[in-house]
């Protein structure tokens, strides 16, 4: 077992399920409470306040750059990543070679400098960026090679000595939000390093830096630069100032100095740590989840040599949605894309977050017990489930003619009735949610609903309730739902809600995607990109993905094929 510093292992308070630091790592308490110190001094602020706050830029960048093995001359702090590579992009000149598969992040830098006419961009079809396809792949007029350390996708770990070797004297640029401080990596190599704060760093939003060679300062316009990245930027005498010859020319404006603060203690912590410390027990924890996933018959989709700290995996006939609801309603978090489930484990995540995810596919996949089985507080678990199904005959027996009653479980989406008495939406057990239902699930929303109006698919109004049932931790594993015949003279003052009941699943697909078309107001053959995209961000919303099949389904309404549906998808939910 990789040993890691106790000071370090105390800095965080994140739960165990929290696997999803790829798209975000929560602060230390040493972020925390710089951050606070900082905003407390800028409420007391006298004459020096000011200047002494300023000098938080200077901290963070020494230790950006000491983790680099770089100097402050060579390194800038930028409030993001994005911003980065926008220099990158704006700065740079000539032919540009950028891999498809990137995150959107190292992509649009390039094609909107390519629309200024400041380069022209070339774009690396197929799988992981290797020497062997990079050195195929250029030209002599290839100026720019730009490539992430690490894929967000699978979490690939890119060779960069050996592109660097193949790139030659042409610039390099890497994005390294998704491996800086958590890899080790010789980040020497890249002529422009970029990297944002948010992620593995665990700074915080508005972090991040640039490290640049001599070799990019030399060749590189700052075409992007401000007041800041000016000579002598102090010096107010109605001139424009020439940009400054150091990596300062990339400033724009004063940054923060509570978030630089807050970035220098986060970097400062990687470096007490050790990269090395750190890396080393990532991969442990993501050998064991992946240990938990093939026990099930998972397949990993993502790199398994040369990867870095990002685990992806699908389970055969369970679409990502399906298996992302059932990690979400054991309080763990992921990212669920179309194709994939992706977890991402951090240093300080617990070896039971493998039991966690265990504990939770084994509620997906397996047969359940009838019997209740009590947790160590005495407290019902999910079995609760079965043990209900026989009082939902008695509910609606005791309620009488004109209700229903049934129940769901959350685990079985989008097809979750298991037991349902009464006829009074034409349902059946194997039956789908309501709309309404499934629009809440699948945003997470699964507070109560109590005594809304809504109406039959008969036409008939009808009042319903539904209400959420949990674990002994909280989390909604399935839900109650009353609907009850309202005579046709009753006066109510409930809340009215539309809600649509559809006999199947095929039915809920139909409806969904019709309904989301019809909001467009354009028919499909007049639909251009942005229109469909709408399409498909009001359909996630409305949870339609956790239906089997449902990318396909979608692709042949919209007349597009099923990869442009999972590139819109990616877009909406970036991250």
């Amino acid at each position: 077992m990789t040993r890691i510093p106790p000071r370090y292992l105390l800095q965080f308070d994140e739960p165990a399920g929290y696997l999803d630091f790829a798209r975000f790592g929560p602060p230390s308490h040493a972020v925390l409470d710089t951050t606070a110190r900082l905003l407390e001094a800028t409420t007391k602020a006298g004459p020096s306040t000011v200047d002494e706050l300023m000098r938080q830029e200077i901290r963070a960048k020494a230790a950006a750059a000491r983790l680099c093995g770089s100097d402050t001359d060579h390194t800038v702090l930028l409030p993001h990543t994005s911003l980065g590579l926008f220099q990158a992009a704006f700065n740079s000149h000539g032919e540009v070679l950028v891999s498809a598969a990137e995150f959107p992040a190292n992509t649009y830098p390039w094609a909107r400098a390519e629309q200024a006419g400041r380069v022209r961009m070339r774009r690396l079809e197929g799988g992981y960026v290797t020497a062997d396809r990079l050195a195929e792949a250029l030209t002599p007029e290839t100026a720019v090679v730009s490539v992430s350390a690490v894929d967000f996708r699978t979490g690939y770990r890119a060779d960069l000595a050996a592109l660097r070797e193949v790139v030659g004297d042409r610039l390099l640029v890497v994005d390294g939000i998704q491996g800086f401080g958590v890899v080790d990596e010789p980040w020497g190599v890249a002529d422009v390093l970029v990297v944002g704060g948010q992620k593995w760093l665990r700074a915080g939003w508005g972090t991040g830096f640039a490290v640049l060679s001599d070799r990019a300062l030399a060749r590189m316009d700052p075409i992007l630069s401000g007041w800041t990245g000016a000579r002598d930027p102090g010096l107010f005498d109605n001139e424009i100032h020439p940009a400054d010859p150091t990596a300062a020319s990339w400033s724009i404006s004063n940054l923060s100095p509570v978030t630089s603060g807050a970035f220098a203690a986060a970097l400062e912590l990687v470096e007490e740590t050790g990269v090395e410390a750190i890396a080393g027990r990532i991969t442990e924890r993501v050998g064991e989840l992946e240990e938990v996933l093939r026990s099930f018959g998972a397949e990993i989709v993502s790199a398994t040599e040369r990867r870095a700290g990002i685990l992806a995996f699908s389970l055969p006939d369970k679409p990502a949605e399906q298996v992302g609801a059932a990690l979400t309603a054991a309080g763990i978090a992921a990212t669920v894309r179309p194709e994939h489930v992706r977890l991402s484990p951090h240093a300080s995540t617990p070896a039971a977050a493998a039991d966690l995810v265990r504990d939770a596919l084994e509620t997906l996949l397996r047969p359940r017990r009838v019997v209740p089985v009590a947790s160590a507080s005495g407290t019902a678990t999910h079995e609760l489930l079965t043990a209900l199904i026989p009082a939902v005959d008695g509910l609606a027996a005791m309620l009488g003619p004109g209700n229903e009653v049934l129940l769901h479980d959350l685990s079985r989406l989008p097809d979750s009735i298991v037991a349902i008495a009464g006829e009074l939406t034409g349902r059946s057990v194997g039956g789908p949610m309501t709309d309404l239902l499934l629009g809440l699930v699948r945003r997470g929303t699964t507070q109560d609903l109590t005594n809304y109006r809504t109406h039959s698919p008969d036409g008939r109004e009808i009042r319903s309730s539904t209400l959420f049932l949990r674990d002994a931790d909280g989390t909604a594993i399935g839900c109650l739902c009353v609907n009850s015949e309202l005579p046709a003279a009753a006066q109510t003052s409930e809340e009215r809600r539309e809600e649509t009941f559809l006999p199947d699943v095929d039915s809920l697909q139909r409806f969904l995607v019709g309904r989301a078309i019809g909001k467009s107001g354009i028919p499909v053959e007049l639909m251009k990109k942005r229109h469909k995209s709408a399409v498909v961000r009001e359909l996630d919303e409305a949870g339609y993905f956790l239906i089997k099949d449902a990318v396909d389904h979608l692709a042949t309404q919209l007349e597009v094929t099923r990869y442009t549906i999972y590139n819109y998808l990616n877009e909406i939910r970036a991250g």
